[in-house]
């Protein structure tokens, strides 16, 4: 009951609201990023979805409008010269990923998931389809996010992806959202460009 209904009904009423007391949030972070440099508020990119089916991720902007199309952050000479100053808070308190309350929205994405794939990592997706993590919608975050987040080497991301399908249950969602809170505040294993290609802020591709 709570895979196939309650937990859709949740995502729906949680991000609904989110997005209802969080607008001054919203509004706020989007004047700052305006006003700091030019460009779009919101940052799209194309993400794997269940059952593999790409769909347009959104994000708050970090990055300069000029910084190299199609490049991922952590293969430029200077990433954290891209990386505005409003764009470097936004990302070491994940606030940039607050947008994703429109994906949780829509049904493109969950509260509780694994992290969307890059439609490019092949790879992590491979990997993923051993252990059945490609057939649920990817999640705001996930128990890899609090496992190690960038740290993580594809294969173990993807087996703690895959152990959460298994275990997949509204005790185990609520235990990863408050740990995920935790974890935010302590900015646990978040690595700027960091090497593995899973990582979340270092594949940003500008566009």
């Amino acid at each position: 009951m709570y895979k196939k209904f309650f937990k859709r009904f949740l995502d729906f009423t949680l991000s609904f609201f989110g997005l209802l007391f969080l607008s001054p949030l919203f509004i706020f972070i989007a004047l700052a990023i305006k006003f700091e440099s030019k460009g779009k508020v919101f940052f799209v990119q194309d993400r794997v979805g269940k059952d593999k089916i790409i769909f347009k991720c959104y994000k708050f902007r970090t990055m300069y409008s000029e910084t190299p199309a199609n490049v991922p952050t952590h293969l430029l000479s200077n990433p954290k010269a891209y990386i505005t100053k409003v764009g470097k808070i936004l990302r070491l308190t994940s606030l940039d990923e607050l947008p994703q309350l429109i994906n949780i929205l829509q049904g493109t994405m969950s509260i509780i998931g694994p992290r969307p794939a890059l439609y490019n990592q092949y790879d992590l997706i491979e990997e993923r389809d051993k252990y059945g993590a490609n057939d649920v919608r990817p999640g705001l975050t996930g128990l890899a996010q609090i496992s190690g987040r960038d740290e993580l080497e594809i294969p173990v991301k993807a087996k703690l992806d895959g152990e959460y399908v298994q275990n997949l249950s509204f005790k185990y969602d609520v235990k990863i959202f408050f740990k995920t809170i935790i974890s935010v505040l302590k900015h646990d294993g978040v690595k700027e460009g960091a090497h593995s290609s899973e990582s979340e802020k270092g594949n940003e591709e500008q566009q």
